[in-house]
């Protein structure tokens, strides 16, 4: 997989949350992917989950991107801010893509210190 293939779904991982489009979350997931978010919680497994788990926020947060996507083998990791009704979180993704070019894990490193009102 090529990195600006990476970057793509960067960009279309951020679009998804601005359209509230689950169809491209569902395009960019592998079927059995995981999603841990924030790293340390429950891990979600499979496309049910991982829907299930982005329903209450696509098209009510925004992704910001606060720099560029870096890519290294076969992941991407990248920095953005969510802004959710007057708070924002600072949040680094990495996606790590299959075969396929389907995202198979996504973990998200944020924390209560990441947090802003």
């Amino acid at each position: 997989m090529e990195n600006t293939d990476k970057i793509a779904a960067v960009h279309r991982y951020v679009e998804a949350f601005a359209s509230g489009d689950m169809n491209i979350i569902r395009d960019l997931y592998a079927e059995d992917a995981t999603v841990e978010d924030p790293v340390g919680s429950d891990i979600h497994k499979g496309m049910e989950a991982i829907v299930k788990f982005y329903e209450p926020s696509l098209g009510k947060i925004k992704l910001n991107l606060s720099g560029d996507p870096r890519c290294a083998g076969d992941e991407v990791a990248f920095p953005f801010q969510v802004d959710a009704s007057g708070m924002t979180i600072d949040v680094i993704d990495v996606f790590k893509f299959n075969a396929d070019g389907k995202v198979c894990s996504m973990r998200a490193f944020w924390g209560p210190e990441n947090m802003k009102s």
